[in-house]
This record gives C-alpha cells, sequence and structure tokens, in this order.
C-alpha cells in the first residue's frame, strides 16, 4: 500500500528544495533562541512592535497577545496584556493560544511528509484509502484537492448533525460537487479534515500520535498539543468572544486536523524557521516542509499552495487583504490549475490565518528575507487589522515599507 517514488508535483519541490535550503542555511545567522541581550536592534525591534501591537489591541479590545518575529538571524518574543482576566494573569512565553486554521499548516505537513516517504501521492484519490467510497463523486476527489480547497464545493464547517468518522463517512458517500472539482476554491475544514484523517489512515495510526512522532518532536517544539496535558493546562490562555465571556474550543469530528493545535509564540517561530529553510535533522521532513510551498492553483490575487497561501514579494497590503478578505473564506471563488505546479520559491510572502471562537492567529514569513512574523491573540479580532500589522511591522523591519501603505497601518 506504498508508493516509493514521487509524484512529479514532489519531484518539482524536491529538485527546487535543493538550491533555496543552500540558500537558507547561508542567510541564517544565529540558532534559535539566541540571547536577546547580543542583539543590538532588540530594542529598536520592540519598539515598533510595541507601537503597532499596543494601539491595535485598545482598538480592538483583545485581552492578551503574543507576538514572535524572526528577522536578520535573531528571534524574538513579545507578550502583551492577560491571558485570564478573571484572575488578571498575564501573557508570557509560556501561555498556550489556539491557532484555529494554522492548524492546517501541521496537518498539510504531515501530509506531504506521507508523501515524501511513500505511504501516499497528493494525486491519489480518497477510495484508495477509504474503499468504501469507490464509484462515488467524493472517492474520486483527489488528495491535493483536499489539500487546496478544491474539491468542488465542500462546506466550511462539518455539519452540526455529524458527531463521528462513522456519521461523516456516510455524508461523504452521498457528496456531490457544486462545481467540476479542480476549478473553484470553496474554503474549508471539511476538506482539509479529511486529508488529515486519510494521511493517518495511510500512515497506518493515531492523527495526533503521528503529527507529534513525525512533525513536532523532530522540529523540537516541545510546548504544541492537539489536546492540552494536565500538566499544562495553568498556561492555557481563556478566550474571548464577541460578548466578553471567556470560551475555549469544543472538540468535534475533524476538530484535531483542521483547527485544533495550541501552542506558544516560541514554538510557532520553530515552525515558521523550519519553513524558512533552517535545517531540520530528518531530510524526509525538510522535503515535505519545503513541499508544501508549491503552488497548485491560482485564485487572485494568491497562489494557493498546500494549505499555505503565497503572493510575490514585495507585495502591498492591499493584495493581502483582498486575498485573506472574508469574500474568499465565506464564497466560492474562481481557480485555475496551475500545470505543471509552481516550485517553491523564496521570493514570496507566504501566510495563513486562523481563529476560533475565542482565539485570533497570523502567520506570515518570507524566505528570501529570512524573516516572520506570529501574531497570537485570545480574541478573534478582524482579519485586516492582523494583516495590517503583520505587512507593517516585516516590511518595516525590511525597509520597504511606502509612506502610503504606513498611513493605512
Amino acid at each position: 500500500m506504498t508508493k516509493p517514488h514521487l509524484t512529479l508535483f514532489a519531484a518539482i519541490a524536491a529538485t527546487a528544495a535543493i538550491g533555496w535550503m543552500a540558500f537558507s542555511a547561508r542567510s541564517y545567522a544565529a540558532e534559535p533562541g539566541a540571547a536577546l541581550s547580543a542583539d543590538p536592534r532588540q530594542a529598536e525591534i520592540k519598539s515598533l512592535v510595541d507601537k503597532t501591537i499596543t494601539p491595535l489591541m485598545a482598538r480592538q479590545n483583545v485581552p492578551g497577545m503574543a507576538v514572535g518575529i524572526i528577522f536578520d538571524g535573531h528571534t524574538y518574543v513579545f507578550n502583551y496584556g492577560l491571558a485570564d482576566k478573571a484572575a488578571k494573569k498575564p501573557v508570557t512565553t509560556d501561555t498556550l493560544f489556539e491557532i484555529g486554521s494554522v492548524s492546517k499548516t501541521f496537518t498539510a505537513t504531515l501530509a506531504a511528509y506521507a508523501q515524501t516517504t511513500g505511504a501516499l501521492s497528493l494525486t491519489d484519490k480518497t477510495s484508495r484509502f477509504v474503499p468504501e467510497l469507490a464509484g462515488t463523486p467524493f472517492g474520486d476527489v483527489k488528495l491535493l484537492n483536499l489539500g487546496t480547497h478544491t474539491t468542488g464545493g465542500m462546506p466550511l464547517q462539518v455539519p452540526d448533525d455529524i458527531r463521528n468518522t462513522n456519521q461523516i463517512l456516510q455524508y461523504f458517500k452521498t457528496w456531490k460537487p457544486a462545481q467540476p472539482t479542480g476549478t473553484v476554491r470553496t474554503y474549508s475544514n471539511v476538506s482539509i479534515g479529511a486529508l488529515g484523517w486519510i494521511t493517518a489512515r495511510a500512515m497506518h495510526g493515531d492523527f495526533s500520535t503521528l503529527m507529534n512522532q513525525h512533525v513536532l518532536k523532530p522540529l523540537d517544539i516541545k510546548h504544541t498539543y492537539l489536546q492540552v496535558p494536565d500538566n499544562q493546562k495553568a498556561n492555557y490562555a481563556w478566550g474571548y468572544g464577541k460578548d466578553g465571556k471567556p470560551v475555549r474550543i469544543t472538540p468535534g469530528v475533524f476538530e484535531q486536523e483542521a483547527y485544533g493545535v495550541k501552542t506558544t509564540a516560541s514554538d510557532l517561530l520553530k515552525f515558521v524557521q523550519a519553513n524558512l529553510g533552517h535545517p531540520v535533522a530528518d531530510n524526509s521532513l525538510q522535503q515535505a516542509i519545503h513541499a508544501t510551498h508549491t503552488g497548485y492553483f491560482f485564485d487572485k490575487p494568491m497562489t494557493q499552495d498546500l494549505i499555505w497561501e503565497q503572493y510575490p514579494y514585495p507585495v502591498g497590503v492591499d493584495a493581502l487583504l483582498e486575498g485573506n478578505s472574508n469574500h474568499m473564506a465565506y464564497e466560492p471563488t474562481p481557480a485555475r490549475e496551475l500545470s505543471p505546479p509552481i516550485a517553491p520559491t523564496p521570493v514570496a510572502w507566504i501566510n495563513k490565518t486562523g481563529s476560533t471562537n475565542g482565539f485570533g492567529a497570523y502567520v506570515a514569513f518570507v524566505p528570501s528575507k529570512q524573516m516572520g512574523i506570529v501574531l497570537l491573540a485570545n480574541k478573534n479580532y478582524p482579519m485586516d487589522e492582523r494583516i495590517r500589522a503583520a505587512h507593517h511591522i516585516l516590511t518595516t523591519l525590511d525597509g520597504s515599507s511606502s509612506p502610503a501603505s504606513a498611513s493605512r497601518e
């Protein structure tokens, strides 16, 4: 049940990885967690982040935030506000935030790892691993379409009456695409949830166990959880809903695969570093991470990678606002398949947003500049605030911020 060869898509990504990884290794000047006191730019960067984040939190009534920055070979984490309003507990380096759909990038990485190691191919149909779906429209959908939101019409959320995998399997048996598969992008927790579920089947294991074994542990990500253990619950921030009441994620079908990760800013920075090309001991994992940046579909103004979304760099804030708008999240949009796929390029702004009822997250990075940002908050505040803040901080650090864009930040 394994495929020892790489698909054409993976081969393209693996070939491109050689040059990019060499570039990244030369560009990276310091090990993760380098002492900030040795960095003369620490105060300057902190001032920039303070001046951007403090007014944002005031405007949006955000209780607490953690901001992680990678720039010029150094990593930084800046903490603001409260993780628990009732207990007046501050956000610290140990605070765990829900990251919502940023979790999908971890699922994509595991799927790419499964492909790199021969357990599956993204060109496989779902029915290869779920034979009960043979002869159905969903059974003919390729794994690549699950990971790029191009199934042809999956709902955003798992229907409320579905509470276990047997019920979701019955749902898939009767599902029919609204549009031809591969022609339209419909952002969906269901499709990426199915990708994670099928990946675990292909690897003959439990999704959570496989994620820890093949992604988190090899990257030395020690404080990231799909289920927060008892000894870490004191570090788990409370999220706050629109009514100001404390709230946390409710477990459900495909929760772990689609939006269930809880992590710290420092841990998420380690994941960003790996995506920037920082050396990874497991070569198969390094290839997999790189392969998730392959461009498969164009959906103006962004290119859809394996969950990640990319834009040519430099990029204006307006393009990012459009690509991360409610329109792109909630409505079907035309998508054009790229044939052949676009090999990963370092000259790109790669990003992903994530939200739950009480939390809001945003991650962005530019490999050619070896810079990235993580924004974690315990409130689901507007996407445009996240995009403007991240764009302003990174482009200011890069020296590419224009007066026009800065005035809109």
